[in-house]
């Protein structure tokens, strides 16, 4: 059974780029949304593409933005990181760990397959508690501001097909079918349970 508001979370590697895209355009629909990243650190293209710049979580996005700006203006504003940065700090402090949330979501959105599979295996390794369901969808966007921005608008789609829907469990699946046709993209869903 759905909420009375469908709590969202979109998870990306670093909780940069794609989830924060996410969130931002969510949040602006009125969502109640969360965003989040799975890895150890957070990694920011470099200089080069084999020396990326690499925060601990516990880096604010105003540290981040403030140490690039100091590294080297031009690089970080000619590739976006800066206006991203920018952009993340309107939203929240911070990046933030999936593995590290206690929250309970009615649909989290990962936006890679490795994600996915972190989520996934982060939530069936919880001790059950409420036996809440979870929908866990995963599509696929490249990592770059335009497929960002893309990925963003379908999963705001998507959510608020479903925040429409009278029954989420039995809706979703052919939601998605049609979202899958819709946009040539295909989504990998799973249930899991709090």
């Amino acid at each position: 059974m759905l909420s009375s508001t469908l709590r969202v979370a979109v998870v990306c590697v670093s909780n940069v780029n794609r989830s924060m895209e996410a969130h931002s355009i969510l949040r602006r629909k009125g969502l109640s949304v969360r965003s989040f990243g799975t890895e150890s650190h957070v990694r920011l293209p470099g200089p080069r593409p084999d020396r990326p710049v690499v925060y601990d979580f516990a880096t604010t996005y105003k540290e981040m933005y403030n140490d690039l700006l100091r590294k080297d203006r031009e690089c970080y504003t000619r590739n976006g990181i800066l206006h991203i940065l920018g952009r993340n700090e309107r939203i929240k402090p911070g990046p933030e760990r999936f593995q590290d949330c206690t929250d309970f979501f009615d649909v989290i959105f990962t936006c890679e397959e490795r994600v996915y599979d972190t989520v996934v295996e982060d939530l069936c390794s919880r001790e059950q508690q409420t036996f809440q369901p979870v929908h866990v969808i995963n599509m696929d966007i490249q990592d770059t501001l335009e497929d960002a921005t893309l990925g963003a608008f379908l999963i705001c789609e998507i959510c608020q097909c479903l925040q429409q829907s009278d029954d989420i469990e039995d809706n979703l699946e052919e939601l998605l079918l049609q979202m899958e046709e819709k946009a040539g993209k295909s989504f990998l869903h799973t249930v899991c349970f709090y």
